[in-house]
């Protein structure tokens, strides 16, 4: 796992969207974090954390 994935990770614990975000844009994979994210804050986290580790 290099520095750039850690930070991801870290920035997916506490903003999901936003680590998402920022490997991915505005693709599928961060409004469906987001949406994820707005019916519960944990779905969000674990979404972000499969999306930026697979």
């Amino acid at each position: 796992m290099g520095s750039e994935t850690f930070i991801e990770v870290i920035l997916a614990i506490l903003l999901p969207p936003v680590g998402v975000f920022l490997r991915y844009g505005c693709g599928v994979e961060f409004w469906i974090d987001l949406v994820l994210t707005l019916l519960g804050y944990l779905p969000g986290i674990i979404y972000a954390i499969y999306v930026l580790v697979a």
